[in-house]
């Protein structure tokens, strides 16, 4: 199995607001970077779409450490949350339904197919990749044009 790095973010201006993510794939020595931005949006959306568009990059299941400064997005993973949430019909105790719902049904399947471990990071720190991840997704905002966030609901 290839072993691969993925790095992700995700920006919000505002959040909800116009956001962005933004990827970088390490495969030995190849670097592939991935953007885009959305019209409106939350951050949490962001982080989790950045894991999904890294994980459909890859063209044949992987081994993946995947580094996040999103503890909302790695703990999900690592803590059973969205396992949990699943279990529950997608709610997270009797009287709220968990968030997100369509990126988790996306992200799943990939964790599936792929050996990934979560590793998070803290963000705006030293982490070059991350910092990079985050001028992606910044710069995606200001100047690609924008999706729109299908499964948004405010």
């Amino acid at each position: 199995m290839n072993e691969v790095e993925i790095y992700t973010d995700g920006a919000c201006s505002g959040n909800p607001g116009p956001g962005g993510y933004g990827v970088v794939l390490k495969y030995k020595e190849n670097i592939k970077e991935l953007s885009a931005a959305y019209k409106e949006t939350t951050n949490n959306r962001m982080e989790i779409l950045a894991a999904i568009i890294g994980l459909e990059a890859l063209k044949r299941p992987c081994k993946v450490i995947l580094y996040s400064d999103s503890q909302y997005l790695v703990n999900a993973m690592t803590k059973d949350w969205v396992k949990r949430w699943k279990a529950n019909n997608w709610m997270r105790n009797k009287n709220e339904p968990a968030k997100n719902v369509d990126l988790w049904k996306r992200l799943i399947p990939l964790t599936e197919k792929h050996q990934i471990t979560w590793r998070w990071v803290k963000g705006h720190a030293d982490n070059y990749y991350n910092n990079r991840c985050d001028h992606l997704a910044v710069t995606a905002i200001k100047e690609q044009k924008p999706l729109i966030d299908e499964g948004f609901r405010e």
